[in-house]
């Protein structure tokens, strides 16, 4: 075993040991069941001090790697998928506060401290039909006096919504004739955005009740609806044109999403396999008179499923190891972490399939672990950018210089 492999065996003893995740397994099955949220997780989470993972050393925490936390994240994901998905959203902003400090801008180094006093951060970008994303916003960010803003619209599939205190948000900055200076449909994004946080005893939010969803039920990802809620001015980040201009936040937020939603669905595929794998050995074929698991059909079904996953967790590896050291991949960059996203999650929905047909009929019970496995692996359909969105970019790169 290499020195790095026993590095993040040793970090999945201390922070993630098998008995803990038996008891996240255990629980996932009874918050997907309730439709809850995932409080006794998060508790031995906190204790674990999972939480500060990305913190440094010099602000009391661990320091860990994006890769290491990527490989921590899918070991989660492979007990209590929703409870990962969910968590991602704390560690991706830590992640972000990392990135920026470990790039020469230590402007968010208060996130570290704010961690260290117990502070949960989740993230309020996603909002609907705003497909630009990062380079635009349909939420309003009037400027006050004082420096800050005061926000306006709705962010929706906001996880942890039930304990998040801190919570990371952007907006289109009003123009001087008080319109929105955002994208117009079918033009370009243009203006400016102001990204920052909001706390979330701030007057002005509201967290829907809304959340009967088809799978990463414990995530309790609510839509937010903000009305006119203060930004501080000390909690303002960054005020960046609009479009698609480069910025160190949206590179930073960028590469923290992308590979760690990908881990959180290698980690489903890989414990679909394990599933399925179970599920073989389990049957035994009546007309051959062996266990599945020595037909051959059936070996093929779950060789290919392997197949898939096998490139996926090895992009996820080497571009959270290219992020650490800092290399520079320039516009290579997002067809890198957007690729290993998309492709995590078709994995994901692949094995878990395969899986069911290894199980037979026993899976299609909504007891069975592998009926929520494969309901959880839907959602990696919603995250952005989608495929069709992504398309173009890949196509760009090849056709149009």
């Amino acid at each position: 075993m290499t020195d790095r492999e026993t590095r993040v065996s040793e970090l999945a003893a201390r922070y993630l040991p098998d008995d803990v995740l038996e008891r996240f397994r255990e629980r996932a099955d009874v918050y997907d069941r309730e439709n809850r949220f995932f409080d006794e997780d998060l508790a031995e989470l906190k204790e674990l001090g999972y939480l500060t993972l990305f913190v440094p050393e010099s602000h009391g925490g661990p320091g860990l790697s994006l890769f290491e936390v990527t490989r921590l994240q899918q070991r989660l994901a492979s007990a209590a998928p929703a409870t990962s998905l969910a968590i991602n959203m704390h560690l991706m902003t830590t992640g972000v506060v990392k990135a920026m400090a470990d790039r020469g801008d230590d402007s968010l180094n208060w996130v570290f401290d704010e961690v260290m006093a117990g502070e949960i951060f989740a993230f309020g970008i996603s909002e609907p039909s705003n497909d630009w994303v990062l380079q635009g916003s349909n939420t309003e960010a009037v400027p006050t006096a004082d420096g800050g803003y005061e926000l306006t619209g709705v962010k929706i599939f906001t996880s942890l919504s039930p304990v998040w205190t801190r919570l990371i948000v952007h907006g289109a900055v009003t123009s001087d004739d008080g319109g929105i200076a955002g994208p117009d449909a079918g033009e370009p994004a243009e203006g400016e955005l102001v990204y920052g946080f909001i706390e979330r005893d701030a007057p002005g939010i509201t967290v829907s009740d809304d959340w009967d969803v088809l799978g990463m039920r414990a995530s309790q990802s609510r839509a937010t609806i903000l009305d006119h809620v203060p930004m501080k001015p000390e909690r303002v980040s960054r005020v960046i044109r609009a479009g698609k201009h480069p910025d160190l936040i949206t590179f930073a937020i960028t590469s923290n999403f992308q590979l760690l939603i990908a881990a959180v669905y290698a980690g489903v595929a890989a414990r679909a396999l394990e599933l399925g794998a179970a599920g073989l050995h389990r049957r035994k074929s009546a007309k051959a008179g062996v266990s599945f698991a020595e037909v051959p059909e059936a070996r093929t079904r779950l060789a290919d499923a392997h197949l898939d996953l096998m490139p996926v967790t090895a992009m996820i590896d080497a571009y959270a190891r290219d992020f650490d050291d800092l290399i520079d991949h320039g516009s290579g960059w997002p067809l890198r972490l957007v690729g290993a996203r998309i492709k995590s999650a078709e994995a994901a929905r692949r094995n878990a399939e395969a899986a069911l047909m290894c199980t037979s009929g026993s899976g299609f019970g909504n007891k069975h672990e592998l009926s929520r496995l494969f309901r959880d692996a839907t959602a990696g359909l919603f995250h952005p950018p989608s495929a069709d969105a992504a398309r173009p970019m890949y196509a760009a790169a090849l056709l149009d210089g």
